[in-house]
């Protein structure tokens, strides 16, 4: 077989495992998480738990969506630049989709057997978080000192709340790595492959500075409807960390209080946005439809522009991932780089764990009936080895007829 056909064989390879988890990843960023460390790490083995853990925590410290930029790193890792196209192609389009369907008006969830299927989605991501969870601790907390850390991560989260708790807890979790993790038997850090050159990543880097300062002078120097739109999805994607539910406030301040969308519209596409899989940052393609069909016509319709805000959102993110991957196997390679990785990736835990209870476990357990369907899920991730896809069909099946 030619490398032609081998590097297209895995480009369709993560084109075919992104699209079915784009399909079925429920939750949240968070839970998205524990899909694809299920799916990519004990699965398909692309990578080790460490390897893994090392991108997620690389992940949170960067602006823009944490679970779409994983996504789009392991895509790029197994197929090159096509390969994270299609991930993040195969993730993003089913949810974009559906809620540019929700605002052209397609009828949404209703009646008894439409929330209880949503809510069979909800408990879904608490046993998915929750194995997620456990399968990290006992590969990435295996002492005292991290356990420690583990734990100290979930009070900073808890005491400081939003994506300023995620990031200070992973900074705390890095110092009391380097200060207690030293001694620790030195991790297998073989080098990823990540195919961007230094060159890349500084082209990336540019783009991301000149983007984020010229989109505004440009729509400030020639007022227009096109340019406004990319320079406030692209500034909402850029100055947002943790990703997820972070951006909303963003968006509301840029769409609602502008008058683009009403504040109705706005609530009405958030609520259907919690109800589909795939990354929250696609309730842009519904915020672009809905500006699209209203003020900007000329354009296209809401179709153009929902393709526009999608891009915009998610660009700054990955633009700033690509600047930052070619200096990533140096930086993991040196001892004091690798007792920082082994406090963060606790730390990551602990966050895991935090979120596992608020809002996943406190949105979602509502009785002992939903409590017995989330076990149920663990022991078929945890056990019988069910991959996520059919766990999910399973437990949406059985929120209907706990509904019932």
């Amino acid at each position: 077989m030619s490398d032609h056909q081998a590097s297209s064989g895995r480009v369709r390879e993560v084109f075919r495992a992104f699209l079915l988890l784009g399909l079925t990843s429920f939750g949240g960023p968070i839970a998205h998480l524990g899909y694809f460390r299920s799916e990519f790490v004990e699965r398909r083995r692309w990578l080790t738990e460490q390897d893994y853990a090392d991108l997620v925590a690389l992940c949170q410290f960067l602006p823009g969506p944490a679970s779409s930029q994983v996504g789009f790193a392991l895509g790029l890792m197994r197929g090159g630049p096509w390969g994270a196209l299609a991930a993040w192609t195969a993730f993003t389009l089913p949810s974009a989709i559906l809620l540019v369907l929700f605002a052209l008006g397609a009828a949404a969830f209703e009646g008894p057997i439409g929330q209880g299927l949503i809510h069979g989605l909800k408990v879904t991501a608490v046993a998915i978080v929750a194995h997620a969870v456990w399968g990290m601790a006992r590969n990435l907390c295996p002492d005292r000192h991290r356990a420690g850390i583990a734990l100290a991560a979930v009070f900073t989260v808890v005491l400081v709340s939003g994506p300023l708790g995620q990031v200070a807890a992973i900074v705390v979790g890095g110092v009391a790595g380097m200060l207690l993790c030293r001694n620790h038997i030195k991790a297998e850090a073989h080098p990823l492959t990540l195919p961007v050159s230094h060159r890349t990543g500084h082209l990336a880097g540019l783009a991301f500075i000149v983007l984020l300062v010229g989109l505004p002078l440009l729509a400030w120097v020639s007022p227009s409807m096109t340019l406004a739109v990319m320079d406030a999805f692209y500034r909402a994607g850029a100055l947002v960390f943790g990703g997820g539910h972070v951006v909303l406030p963003l968006l509301e301040a840029e769409v609602v209080q502008s008058g683009w969308v009403s504040a109705d519209d706005f609530l009405a596409g958030y609520g259907a946005a919690q109800a589909i899989p795939g990354p929250l940052f696609t309730f842009a393609a519904y915020l672009g439809s809905v500006i699209g069909g209203s003020i900007m016509s000329p354009l296209g319709g809401g179709l153009v522009v929902a393709a526009l805000a999608l891009a915009m959102i998610f660009l700054p993110g990955m633009l700033l991932l690509v600047a930052v991957l070619p200096h990533w196997n140096r930086f993991r390679r040196w001892d004091s780089a690798q007792a920082l990785m082994r406090g963060a990736n606790a730390a990551v835990v602990g966050i895991l764990g935090a979120a596992l209870y608020q809002p996943v476990w406190t949105s979602a357990i509502l009785g002992p009936r939903e409590f017995a369907l989330a076990l149920t899920g663990f022991l078929l991730l945890a056990v019988w080895k069910l991959p996520a896809w059919a766990v999910v069909a399973l437990l949406a099946g059985g929120g209907v007829l706990v509904s019932l």
